[in-house]
């Protein structure tokens, strides 16, 4: 049998190693296209903050782990699929045939379309190469401009600081990590940041990017203001990559769309990661929820189905645990709120503490907090576990400090 899996990420990565253990004389291939040891982009934030050196992003440390597996690992990017043959077109013009096809192809940055986007000093920080080049930059005073204040924006910030650059941050929407917090909280995190030696600047973006004459940049914004920087970064989100399905007959909407065995349209092809779009376990909604914990269990899943044995997932779950400067905030499921919901909430401005639940009927659905790290586990599991509240929901309205005694009186009756 022929499996070959485009992306090295933890998706990939897991089913690669899920499928050896299945089928030891099976042929498999890993497409990894940045051609260099598979890594976890995860990490990408402790290498910047000088914590762990490159080696410590790979998402296996063993030197010899895939050649002892034979995992084939191949240099190249897969251009597109042919799903009437089962081939893979690569990027060097060759074709790769395939039995059972893994998508872990991930996610890619986004990019502002405006004038002066692709000048040499604008980046991401989604890539080892684009951490040389921050870190290429790296003495103190180096005037940064970030456009973008999301959870990537927001969790490279530590790193940014310790090289002691010149940081401003531009948010388009008002609210710092907007996605996964509410205004009180957003607010709560910027006023944190700004203590720090942060600039942050709300309601504004970049407009268009040129070059100076000794080389820097200039960034103008919202308003005509001329912003002076060394480097800019991008960092508006990312997308599900799937360009390189177009014509392949795979049915793409916001991602891969896959069914509970996380297997496509096409029979024989499946995908996993960031790329996937499945059901989110708490709204029901279809989603891409680009975190890895879902990459790793969708990629275990999609191997057993390959394998021919019979896995299926219970839907995506959308959580985030962010450390920015030292304050860590969370979010978990339907953070946000359900028609026909209701929500508890506390405030302490003074020490930075913050914690926001969701309800609907009997049920936690959602949670967002800033401060409280001691309830992470237990929020979790309230909301994923879909746990009867019972007499604890009106407790919880009036309090949602109580969440760890709600969790311990209400356990036994999590859904299965």
């Amino acid at each position: 049998m022929r499996h070959v899996i485009i992306g090295a990420g933890p998706a990939g990565i897991v089913g690669a190693e899920t499928l050896r253990k299945g089928d030891p004389s099976a042929d498999i291939t890993i497409l990894n296209g940045e051609k260099i040891p598979p890594y976890s982009r995860m990490a990408i934030p402790y290498l910047l903050n000088q914590e762990i050196d490159e080696a410590g992003t790979y998402l296996r440390k063993d030197p010899g782990h895939y050649e002892r597996l034979r995992l084939k690992l191949v240099d190249q990017l897969a251009t597109s699929i042919d799903t009437a043959n089962r081939t893979v077109k690569l990027d060097n013009g060759q074709s790769l045939p395939y039995d059972r096809l893994l998508i872990a192809a991930g996610s890619v940055p986004s990019f502002q379309k405006i004038p002066g986007i692709d000048l040499p000093g604008v980046h991401a920080c989604w890539t080892l190469a684009d951490v040389h080049a921050i870190t290429a930059r790296a003495k103190p005073g180096t005037r940064i401009v970030q456009m973008g204040a999301g959870f990537c924006g927001c969790i490279i910030i530590q790193g940014l600081l310790g090289y002691k650059f010149d940081l401003t941050i531009l948010v388009r929407s008002g609210r710092m990590v907007s996605r996964m917090m509410t205004p009180t909280a957003s607010a709560m995190m910027k006023r944190w940041c700004e203590s720090k030696g942060v600039k942050v600047v709300v309601n504004t973006q970049s407009e268009k990017i040129t070059q100076a004459a000794d080389g820097s940049l200039e960034v103008t914004v919202t308003g005509g203001q001329v912003l002076p920087a060394d480097l800019f970064l991008s960092l508006v989100g990312v997308n599900a990559n799937t360009g390189f399905l177009a014509g392949s007959g795979i049915n793409v909407n916001w991602g891969v769309v896959v069914d509970e065995t996380m297997q496509t349209n096409v029979p024989g092809v499946y995908a996993a990661g960031d790329v996937a779009e499945f059901t989110d376990c708490v709204t029901g909604d279809r989603t891409t929820n680009a975190i890895q914990p879902n990459a790793v269990d969708q990629g275990r899943i999609a191997a057993h189905n390959m394998l021919g044995q019979q896995d299926s997932s219970r839907g995506s779950f959308a959580f985030n645990v962010l450390n920015t400067l030292g304050l860590i905030s969370c979010s978990f499921g339907a953070w946000g709120g359900v028609p026909g919901g209701e929500a508890s909430e506390l405030v302490d401005e003074e020490r930075y503490r913050y914690l926001h639940l969701e309800f609907k009927d009997d049920y936690l659905v959602g949670a967002c907090g800033v401060g409280f790290t001691d309830h992470i586990g237990v929020l979790r599991g309230l909301i994923e576990g879909k746990v009867e509240l019972g007499e604890w929901k009106q407790r919880l309205l009036r309090d949602p400090t109580r969440i760890v005694e709600a969790h311990l009186a209400r356990s036994q009756y999590a859904l299965v």
